[in-house]
């Protein structure tokens, strides 16, 4: 009897152990349910139906029409014409390598100097982040008014130092190119400045989120390093150059990638300034305004997928490639 008594007992607790652990799987399912249907409606199911789109003939009105690989072959035919996909490639490219190294440079800068002990810091590290929380659309708008090179502040600011007036998005004219180098290019007062230089610009305006990050990293590096270095005779530059910098590579690399895929990816103020059609002349055509006008405007779905796709593989390589190389430079502290 006291061996029957001990089992049926085993067992009732094996069973509430088992129902306890079915009510925790419920409550959990229940509570991450929204995100997991979110997660399956908003990424999981795009991005599977958007790889079949890719080699389909879809307008969004019809249904899909599966044509293997000429979507991929018309996107093989535009890089080897230097049309399409090749010149919007050109155009993310001449943004990202430009915007991206200049906000490292400008956020560690800032990041340095406003991390000195001096009288209004508070002040300053606000007056500098509160561009980065102006809303996307405001931000384009201020800057098309300030660019305008027919009345805008910028050039009334350099016509009245007697210096170039660039014609901002008025013109597709690009500073780090071979045309720039030319003598006329510089003639009838004016800079060989365009849109895509200007859209560099707009990017400079909203690095304080970057800049933020970069001084609490400042901030957790310990005193004692830069009293080690002063002691032993090093200046401002050197103490930067032999202690903030090496410390600081953890965290450039992280906005470098980061910075990377947002400029990439940037549309909205691309979208506000070129008129919604890469104006001037298409030197605004980066590829996340080629892949909507694609879909949308020339409802051509299979053929914007197939870029889409075309840009996941290539920020996949960058961003291989960054991880592989932040071997060489980036500092993993002292072992």
């Amino acid at each position: 009897m006291q061996h029957h008594a001990d089992s049926s007992g085993l067992d009732n607790a094996a069973s509430l152990e088992s129902r306890r652990r079915w009510r925790s799987w419920f409550t959990a399912t229940g509570f991450a349910g929204p995100w997991l249907v979110g997660l399956l409606a908003l990424f999981v199911y795009p991005f599977v139906v958007s790889l079949y789109w890719s080699f389909c003939q879809y307008d969004l009105i019809n249904p899909p029409r599966f044509v293997g690989m000429d979507n991929y072959q018309q996107l093989a035919t535009e890089f080897t014409t230097g049309t399409g996909i090749a010149h919007a490639l050109w155009n993310t490219g001449y943004y990202a390598l430009l915007s991206v190294p200049l906000s490292i440079v400008l956020g560690v800068g800032l990041a340095t100097l406003l991390s000195c002990d001096i009288r209004g810091q508070s002040v300053f590290r606000t007056l500098f982040y509160l561009p980065s929380v102006i809303p996307v659309v405001a931000a384009s708008i201020l800057w098309m008014w300030l660019l305008n090179p027919a009345d805008g502040l910028v050039n009334s600011v350099l016509g009245s130092l007697g210096l170039w007036q660039p014609q901002w998005f008025a013109s597709p004219a690009e500073l780090v190119s071979p045309d720039s180098l030319t003598q006329a290019a510089w003639e009838n007062n004016s800079a060989p400045i365009g849109s895509k230089d200007a859209l560099v610009l707009m990017s400079l305006w909203g690095m304080g989120n970057f800049m933020v990050i970069y001084l609490a990293a400042i901030g957790d590096i310990p005193k004692s390093l830069y009293e080690a270095a002063r002691i032993d005779g090093a200046g401002p530059i050197r103490r930067f150059v032999n202690v903030t910098l090496p410390l600081l590579t953890p965290i450039i690399f992280f906005n470098l990638v980061m910075g990377l895929i947002q400029s990439v990816q940037a549309f909205t103020q691309i979208y506000i300034v070129s008129e919604g059609r890469g104006a001037p002349a298409e030197s605004t055509l980066v590829i996340s305004l080629h892949l909507f006008l694609s879909a949308f405007q020339h409802l051509n779905m299979g053929y914007a997928s197939a870029v889409a796709w075309l840009l996941f593989a290539l920020l996949g390589l960058a961003t291989w490639f960054l991880f592989t190389t932040s071997r060489r430079w980036v500092f993993e502290g002292v072992r």
